[in-house]
């Protein structure tokens, strides 16, 4: 090899080396004081759960002690807007659920944009909806129970833990892609929703496989027909998907972590790594699967795609039913 050659091959090592400096210092620097995940929801409920479990393994992994902080209200916008506004240097996050797509779309007073104002961290966790019914609906398979619908003369009412929850949304768009008039009615809370199912009030939902949905289901409260996830799902053996019925149908609860849009990439790509080392281990996967998640990790890229994909998805359900929360 000529010298010249050597020469500029040193100085391309060089460069290279000095390019990636600044990178590497930021990862050996962050974070440098105690993180603080907002949690956009009351206290107790599945992401207060989740983040709570994830927390101090994550804390030990990055060498800071990580603080939940419950901010709730406004279904989200609230906590989710105090972190939009926060430093954007990767010590301030929001652990979101598909509710952080769809409040801006029904409510413009929202105060953000999910696309523009966070930077993807990590998918944290992924659970289909189940559809359960009434049990004196006449209806065992999912052909039935959308024949069931279809002919009646009267729309069918379906309940929800509130308007706008993914629940009341997610029925929406099965009621839209297999053509049933069906009518919402929204409860205030898990518990009454399924008292109103059992008590024949509300004919179907749809909902998490909570411990309590799937406890009814047991000891035989109320009739399970399927799974909102396109390929049947590994916490549910035997369920039949919805969509061998209603062809790519799916409506899956995710929740993740996102950071402050501009946080540097570097730090972003540490809170990947470490959560990715978190949420492999089997005491989390087994917390999780406790209440009906799985762990399902992604890189920063693959979560971007999957929001900007359901910030599409629902914006149209959104539009084309006229749906507003003011």
């Amino acid at each position: 090899m000529s010298h010249p050659v050597r020469a500029l091959m040193a100085g391309l090592a060089a460069w290279t080396a000095l390019a990636w400096w600044p990178v590497m210092a930021q990862q050996a620097t962050f974070p440098s004081r105690p993180l603080r995940i907002v949690v956009p929801y009351a206290a107790g409920g599945l992401s207060d759960v989740q983040i709570r479990a994830v927390a101090e393994p994550l804390g030990k992994l990055l060498g800071q002690p990580v603080i939940v902080d419950n901010k709730p209200g406004a279904t989200g916008a609230i906590g989710t807007q105090a972190v939009a506004t926060a430093t954007p240097d990767g010590h301030t996050l929001v652990f979101a659920n598909n509710g952080f797509v769809m409040t801006p779309h029904l409510n413009r007073q929202a105060g953000y944009d999910a696309l523009m104002d966070f930077s993807p961290v990590s998918r944290v966790s992924l659970t289909p909806m189940v559809l359960l019914v009434h049990n004196e609906v006449p209806a065992s398979t999912m052909t039935e129970f959308i024949d069931y619908i279809r002919y009646q003369r009267a729309p069918v009412e379906y309940g929800s833990v509130g308007t706008a929850s993914f629940g009341h949304m997610s029925m929406a768009l099965l009621a839209q892609a297999a053509s049933m008039k069906m009518v919402h009615v929204p409860y205030r809370g898990e518990a009454p929703l399924l008292l109103a199912l059992r008590a024949g009030q509300v004919q179907a939902l749809m909902t998490p496989p909570s411990p309590l949905m799937m406890g009814a289901v047991k000891e035989g409260q109320v009739k399970l027909l399927g799974v909102a996830s396109v390929r049947p799902a590994p916490l549910l053996p035997g369920v039949k998907p919805i969509a061998a019925t209603v062809p790519g149908f799916s409506a899956e609860v995710w929740f993740g972590l996102f950071a402050p849009s501009g946080t540097p990439a570097a730090h972003v790509a540490r809170l990947n790594e470490a959560l990715d080392k978190v949420l492999a281990r089997p005491d989390i996967q087994a917390k999780f699967a406790s209440i009906g998640a799985l762990a399902a990790p992604s890189t920063p890229a693959a979560f971007h795609d999957i929001t900007r994909a359901e910030s599409a998805r629902w914006a149209d359900l959104i539009r084309t039913t006229g749906l507003k929360v003011e």
